[in-house]
């Protein structure tokens, strides 16, 4: 891993070469909330399938997640902050245009992303997000309070349970996921999203109860397609086949 300063905040990174001839097209992956760019990107093989279609593949670990540094104050996980981390790790490994490519939280910050810096980024696959980026400010607070709590067992609500035990089973910082839940709360508008000009593919599990309605968001966006990923709900879909070749076929058709 890679490391470099984002405004004062450490960010750590991977840059992995294409195999093979380099389409000259990188693609940077943003990964979920409670995860990091090993858990999201590097285990469930798309690092291997996006360089194997030879694609430079730049990973990354949000602030408070992985190996990036740990914050504690919930205004730093503002999600145009987050997007801002992504935008100067692109300019600090000089990549002018990039697709870009997030799941779930990771599909929020690429949303603003590409609202704020549309010059930087070719297109956008929203994975694992539909509607509630913009009737929704993300995941629940009860979950950055089951995060919080030292009686983990005596939790019952179903969501928080599954994050608390995602966030333990990755080793995670849980007073800096506490703070990331409550400071990444931002949604987008229908004016907003109308002004995201790339093309977009966004892709759901068919059984995800966490994402929205993924064809409600892809009718707000200029130029997007909807990709279902058959049978998975919210996590199990991240490293599906399914979701893998349907990326890689949009890769393949976008302008």
């Amino acid at each position: 891993m890679r490391s470099f300063s984002s405004d004062g905040v450490d960010i750590a990174y991977m840059d992995a070469p294409a195999k093979g001839e380099d389409r000259g097209e990188p693609i940077l992956l943003i990964h979920g909330f409670a995860s990091s760019h090993r858990v999201n990107w590097v285990d469930t093989r798309w690092v291997e399938a996006l360089t194997r279609d030879g694609r430079r593949v730049v990973a990354f670990d949000n602030r408070g997640h992985g190996e990036s540094q740990k914050l504690y104050d919930p205004a730093d996980y503002a999600t145009e902050r987050m997007a801002e981390d992504a935008r100067r790790l692109l300019d600090q490994l000089e990549i002018g245009y990039a697709d870009v490519l997030g799941y779930s939280m990771g599909a929020r910050i690429s949303a603003f992303l590409a609202l704020a810096h549309g010059e930087r980024v070719r297109s956008v696959i929203l994975g694992g997000l539909g509607a509630h980026l913009v009737d929704s400010l993300g995941l629940p607070l009860g979950i950055a309070e089951a995060l919080e709590t030292h009686a983990p067992e005596a939790l019952t609500d179903p969501m928080q349970r599954l994050f608390r035990r995602f966030a333990e089973s990755s080793h995670s910082d849980l007073r800096a996921l506490a703070a990331c839940i409550r400071g990444s709360r931002q949604s987008l508008d229908a004016t907003e999203l109308a002004r995201i000009f790339c093309p977009v593919l966004v892709a759901v599990g068919t059984r995800d109860t966490i994402a929205g309605d993924p064809r409600r968001l892809a009718g707000l966006l200029p130029d997007a397609e909807v990709l279902d990923i058959p049978g998975r709900d919210h996590n199990p879909a991240v490293g599906d086949k399914a979701f893998k070749a349907g990326v890689l076929s949009f890769l393949g058709r976008r302008p």
